[in-house]
């Protein structure tokens, strides 16, 4: 019997999570000096959780 090809799981977790876990952002708030430890963990700011990767520029093509 085959499995149904919404319950495979190999590489579903490939991409990035969209969503950090309280730890994850005070982790990322505390690098970035936006949190100090003994503050409130309510109301924390949002985290960017992707950044954009920089993309190859393109070689100037040769003029002889």
């Amino acid at each position: 019997m085959s499995l149904h090809k919404s319950l495979s799981t190999g590489g579903k977790l490939s991409r990035t999570r969209n969503v950090w876990t309280r730890a994850e952002r005070l982790a990322r708030l505390t690098e970035e000096g936006r949190y100090v430890e003994g503050d409130s963990v309510f109301n924390l700011p949002k985290v960017r959780t992707k950044l954009k990767a920089k993309g190859k520029k393109k070689k100037a093509a040769k003029e002889k």
